[in-house]
């Protein structure tokens, strides 16, 4: 049978619920059951086939930005409490003792992530922790609703199988940037997603939202630097001057505005003014639009300054021709969200992302005065007491910069949490003051017993963070006094890893490589 002309091209192309802790950790509402290894993720899924119920994981944090979000927009919503009741909640703190081993189990490695299963065990869909909350409960309820992986439904896509307009919906929405390649290898999904995009269109499924994210998924998928085809520049300028269509993507627009530009107007001049431009007035009517969350309304602020900034180098702290009115929006905006908000979950999502919006802006002052303002009233001050180090480091105080992240380093909660802080301590040392050896040393001996005293050390975002570590000791080993001390730690290490679980080859394998001399 002769495939349709459009398929054709297609086919060759949460956490402990018990204690306050927890509650804080998670919110309230909704009865999340801890998991904390593989036996209580084995113990969730025998009780879900059993209610033949699906299970939603969620994996974060309790510092993490995002995951506060979420727990301030998308947990304490009255239906998602209530559809909470059709599933088995599942919280994985990524500071529990076992939660980096699940984290490989499940391939998880962003907080926050959010994945459901059927009730058989099998992996259904991603969901898009990006989107706005509504649109996490849509897709939500169109995974309940449908229980086939979203891998088979891609598949079907690929080879030009008719879907529904719910199951081209899920692909539209699916948590891509959490995926971890699990669909498509990262190299694979501009490509992919295109072609998924043009057979979404070509099915005339009557979903135009769902085709229209895909497309716009596609170029922001795009490597850097690589042009999209120019004729599809009218279509997304159309989707800019559209309110309506503009709000559906607003995430995808705010999230990936100047990789859209630079992809579909890839040189300096007119053709790029005009864009900006019309993206500017997209992006300030979501910036006005009361129907979305505080962080969302900022994020699109946050997407107007970089694109005001978009022909200045990357980091460069004191960017030129930012529009005085547009500056003057930063510093007020910013300034009332820290007035007005009492939430501590949407303060620990918002003060972080305003901080941010202002460095970008160049408005450092106004940014380090924002930080130091919220920090008493941060249930994860190490946070913000990191931006302040990275605030400092961008401006040249150096002094400054290596203070405020020694104590965020101290101030840091959680096995995997210390890990990570660490490990960008020691990066702000080898970086900012190379020549203090015994610093370095003594922040990577603490590591590395930190990590003897936690058994998921030398699994997922703990592995990394100690790759880290030995890497930038490898770079930092210069001279025989830093040799000396890299041995000393070498030989620390030897000893963690000798006492390692002989049952966990992967833990092991893992130590023993991290100052490997390389062949």
């Amino acid at each position: 049978m002769k495939l349709n002309p459009c398929f054709a091209a297609l086919a060759t192309a949460f956490l402990l619920a018990a204690t306050p802790a927890a509650r804080a950790a998670t919110g309230p509402g909704v009865s999340w059951q801890a998991a904390a290894a593989d036996a209580d993720i084995d113990r969730y899924f025998v009780q879900a086939k059993a209610e033949k119920k699906p299970v939603l994981l969620y994996w974060g944090a309790k510092w993490c930005p995002p995951c506060n979000q979420l727990k301030a927009t998308l947990f304490n919503r009255a239906d998602f409490i209530e559809q909470s009741k059709a599933f088995v909640a599942v919280g994985i703190d990524g500071d529990a003792p076992g939660a980096q081993k699940l984290g490989t189990r499940f391939k998880v490695r962003g907080y926050p992530t959010l994945i459901l299963f059927n009730a058989n065990g099998s992996e259904v869909t991603r969901l898009p922790g990006e989107a706005d909350a509504a649109q996490v409960m849509k897709v939500l309820q169109l995974g309940l609703s449908s229980g086939r992986p979203v891998k088979a439904v891609l598949a079907d896509a690929r080879a030009g199988r008719k879907l529904s307009a719910n199951e081209w919906r899920l692909l539209g929405f699916y948590g891509w940037e959490t995926d971890e390649q699990q669909l498509l290898p990262v190299a694979e999904r501009p490509a992919t997603l295109a072609q998924v995009a043009k057979a979404s269109e070509c099915a005339n499924h009557g979903d135009a939202e769902t085709t229209t994210r895909l497309w716009l998924k596609s170029i922001g998928a795009l490597a850097e630097g690589k042009a999209a085809d120019p004729a599809q520049l009218p279509r997304l300028r159309g989707v800019l001057a559209d309110p309506a269509q503009a709000r559906a993507q607003m995430d995808v627009l705010g999230n990936e505005a100047p990789d859209l530009v630079k992809a579909l107007a890839p040189t300096v001049g007119e053709s790029r003014t005009a864009l900006v431009a019309a993206f500017d007035t997209a992006l300030k009517r979501l910036n006005e639009d009361s129907t979305l969350s505080r962080a969302d309304r900022l994020n699109a602020l946050q997407a107007r300054i970089d694109l005001a900034r978009i022909d200045t180098a990357k980091d460069e702290p004191n960017p030129k021709g930012i529009p005085a009115a547009l500056l003057a929006e930063a510093r007020e905006q910013t300034s009332r969200a820290n007035r007005e908000i009492t939430d501590g979950f949407e303060r620990q999502a918002v003060i972080t992302q305003a901080a941010h919006l202002l460095g970008r802006a160049g408005l450092w002052k106004e940014s380090d005065e924002l930080l130091k303002s919220a920090l008493a009233r941060s249930h994860s001050p190490y946070y913000l007491m990191s931006q302040l180090g990275g605030n400092a480091k961008k401006q040249g105080r150096k002094l400054d910069a290596l203070r405020w992240y020694e104590e965020a380093f101290n101030k840091s909660e959680g096995p995997a949490t210390r890990l990570q802080w660490g490990s960008g301590y020691l990066a702000a040392l080898v970086e900012l003051s190379p020549e203090d050896t015994p610093r370095i040393e003594k922040a990577a001996a603490q590591l590395f017993a930190e990590a003897e005293k936690d058994p998921g050390a030398f699994h997922e975002r703990s592995e990394r963070s100690l790759k880290r570590v030995a890497s930038l000791l490898g770079s930092w080993n210069q001279s025989p006094t830093q040799a000396a001390a890299v041995g000393r730690l070498k030989a620390q290490l030897d000893g963690v890893c000798g006492k390692l679980d002989a049952a966990d080859a992967k833990a092991r394998s893992a130590c023993q490589g991290l100052m490997k001399p390389k062949a």
